[in-house]
């Protein structure tokens, strides 16, 4: 698949941590139709059906099943097959499972960050890393306005601490072990934080989009727990866009790219809980539906939103779905997958149309600065 936007993968050696996973299964196929060489290592998919296996993401890449807390064994994988760059995406993504199995939450996403960053540090091809943690890692005061990167870090739920103790830690080894002249091996390190992801083949439990689609096919109304919640909802391909431009930066080795990163929606992307889910039901169709939830639930942020302008200011970057535009692609590749159809296909098919979207915006932009022709 030719890029004209995001270029320059053809032959890298690339690291996915959390390839058997929803996010890490669209970008690392998406690593593979630009033609890298992607090595996956993460414990095996958590749900059946899962991406994984629609996608027959393991004819593509190589897939090595580990946990991140086995450091021996990540260190192990990452020097056998010598990455020049790690996207490190496992983890203990739920809010609501961090409250079942807190220590269990913290040993993956704290200290199994740390066995990547050792393995990034004792690899010497590579030569940068991706750390993705989340929005939820601020501390959220439920401003109205959205969070930047240099407003605190926290967390109520054990989930979203550990997430931002990630980024505590991802700082702390840039700062002593990747910077010159405090590090032996610079290594370009940055961190990325992005809204709530949607999109097709996501069948994780506890989550809203793959919540709803269960109750739709089987006729049972859901139950939702926060429906006045607002959340900065995306696409999956919107956040991952994001990363694959940044990471060229990385890789590019131009100054000032190693640090945080938001990659959330426009302000159309900001929309209740309820706004969500009512457009997916009407979208799938009668009989589909949700009532709100009674019963006792643990604590959520109740108002979350992003400020991407370092992105937009910095990468070119933007959103370029609607929200309706993302529920539609999301309605058409659960449906298709419900028809048997080979979803590999349809899924490249989705990321080509937001590679053309991608191409589209970028040359618009450029027709706009001053001094710059438009096309004739």
């Amino acid at each position: 698949m030719e890029d004209l936007v995001i270029s320059g993968w053809r032959g890298r050696r690339v690291l996915v941590t959390g390839h058997t996973g929803f996010k890490g299964g669209w970008l690392s196929l998406w690593l593979s139709a630009l033609g890298a060489d992607v090595r996956g290592y993460a414990l095996g998919p958590h749900t059946e059906p899962n991406l994984f296996s629609a996608l027959r993401l393991g004819e593509l890449i190589e897939d090595r099943r580990g946990d991140i807390r086995d450091a021996q064994a990540l260190l192990e994988c990452a020097r056998d097959f010598q990455p020049e760059i790690v996207f490190h995406l496992a983890a203990q993504p739920l809010v609501r499972q961090s409250y079942a199995d807190p220590v269990g939450t913290y040993a993956t996403n704290v200290i199994g960050t740390a066995n990547v960053l050792e393995a990034v540090r004792q690899t010497a091809s590579v030569r940068a890393a991706v750390v993705v943690t989340t929005d939820k890692c601020y501390l959220n005061r439920e401003w109205i306005w959205g969070y930047r990167e240099t407003d605190p870090l926290g967390g109520h739920d054990p989930y979203s601490s550990s997430k931002a103790c990630a980024e505590i830690l991802a700082a702390s080894y840039r700062d002593s072990f990747f910077s010159e002249p405090a590090g032996a091996r610079p290594v370009a390190l940055a961190t990325v934080r992005a809204g709530n992801v949607i999109g097709g083949g996501d069948w994780s439990l506890d989550r809203l989009i793959p919540d709803l689609i269960r109750g739709f096919r089987t006729n049972s109304p859901v139950h939702i727990r926060f429906p006045d919640a607002v959340r900065p909802w995306q696409h999956v391909l919107e956040p991952l866009a994001g990363y694959l431009l940044l990471a060229g930066k990385l890789l590019a080795g131009e100054a000032g790219f190693a640090d945080a990163w938001n990659f959330g929606p426009s302000e159309d992307g900001a929309l209740t809980v309820a706004e969500i889910a009512t457009a997916l039901a009407e979208k799938w169709g009668p009989p589909a539906a949700w009532i709100r939830s009674r019963s006792s639930e643990p604590h959520e942020a109740h108002l979350l939103r992003l400020d991407s302008s370092k992105a937009r200011t910095k990468l070119a970057w933007k959103p370029r779905l609607t929200p309706e535009r993302s529920l539609d692609w999301i309605v058409d590749w659960f449906r298709a997958w419900e028809r048997g159809e080979d979803m590999r296909a349809l899924t490249l098919d989705q990321i080509g149309a937001y590679s053309r979207l991608l191409q589209a915006g970028l040359e618009a932009g450029r027709a706009a600065e001053p001094g710059v022709d438009s096309p004739r």
